[in-house]
């Protein structure tokens, strides 16, 4: 009878201690080029995403951090965390181009590795974001496990093409371009700040750095896991990191998403071309393509506008979990 007392006490003791386990929680980290400092904390339920090394996520154009209880990746920084992820969202300048966003990103990646002592980094970025991931991984491919890019622009866009030809029409392009480009700056220099940064803004530099001329000279440059064909797929691993992609075609994707009409707008440009609204489905593209063709637009893609994305279509906080997973089994 003492025996099966004690049995029962041992299990009693061991499902305690499992509940208070998986109850414990864990914060993600909020870094700038002045450092990193903790941000929200979650429950951490589980391994599914307990990558070996960290994940290091990088916004795209008119991105930031955090502003308040917003993340730029809505929901997942936290989801990540929660399933056994460390993570860290970086911040860089909202708007500017490849050599002084891939710059600040390099530096701060540098930081979370001397913060961690990891000895490499699993970067996912999101539009722009894709070119300054692939800076860093050039920069010190031997402390980058992964590249990721999600709806990455990395072969220019046709909008960016568009806007571009208009601003620098003589006359009222040039003078409207300068008058939009100074209120863009404006704006985010005061974004950058209340979220807890303070870069120099170029919109003007950022939208040239997308153009197909300026990608064509970029990827010239950091070929890395770039396609060799239009369409095709791209090395799934370059001078020792490893490189994904995933994107989407969608625009229409939810009724009360604000964003959803002026991602049709702009989605106009690609002639009938599959794209999400700003980024071609076969721009996309980079090493192992996971999908091109989710029902997502480019602000879906991280999950905006607060969660309304379709509802017929896996969510995008599933897909960077599933990433972190497909990072872990193989061994990154």
């Amino acid at each position: 009878m003492k025996r099966i007392f004690a049995s029962a006490a041992l299990a009693t003791a061991t499902l305690i201690a499992a509940g208070v386990a998986s109850a414990s929680s864990a914060s993600y980290n909020i870094c700038t080029t002045a450092g990193c400092k903790t941000a929200g904390s979650s429950s951490v339920s589980g391994s599914y995403a307990q990558t070996k090394y960290p994940i290091v996520l990088a916004h795209g154009m008119a991105g930031f951090s955090a502003i308040g209880p917003i993340d730029y990746f809505y929901g997942i920084p936290g989801d990540l965390t929660a399933n056994g992820a460390k993570v860290y969202v970086t911040q860089v300048a909202s708007f500017n181009n490849i050599s002084v966003r891939g710059e600040q990103l390099l530096s701060q990646v540098k930081t979370i590795l001397a913060l961690t002592g990891a000895a490499k980094v699993n970067l996912i970025a999101h539009s722009q974001g894709a070119l300054d991931t692939r800076y860093v991984a050039a920069s010190i491919p031997t402390k980058v496990a992964s590249v990721t890019t999600v709806d990455g622009v990395n072969a220019g866009s046709s909008v960016a093409d568009v806007v571009s030809g208009l601003i620098n029409i003589p006359g009222v392009g040039t003078i409207s371009g300068a008058v939009a480009t100074s209120i863009v700056n404006g704006l985010f220099t005061f974004v950058d700040l209340i979220s807890g940064s303070a870069y120099e803004q170029n919109s003007k530099a950022a939208l040239l750095q997308l153009t197909t001329a300026q990608m064509n000279t970029f990827n010239a440059n950091y070929p890395a896991g770039k396609p060799s064909s239009s369409c095709g797929s791209g090395a799934a691993t370059a001078n020792g990191v490893n490189f994904y992609s995933w994107s989407g075609t969608g625009h229409l994707t939810n009724l009360l998403d604000a964003t959803d009409a002026a991602m049709a707008l702009t989605g106009l440009a690609f002639g009938g071309n599959g794209n999400d609204g700003l980024v071609g489905q076969c721009a996309s593209h980079l090493g192992t393509v996971i999908r091109d063709n989710y029902n997502m637009n480019h602000v879906d893609a991280i999950n905006h506008l607060f969660g309304l994305v379709s509802i017929f279509e896996t969510s995008p906080v599933t897909l960077f979990r599933n990433q972190a997973n497909r990072l872990k089994t193989a061994g990154l």
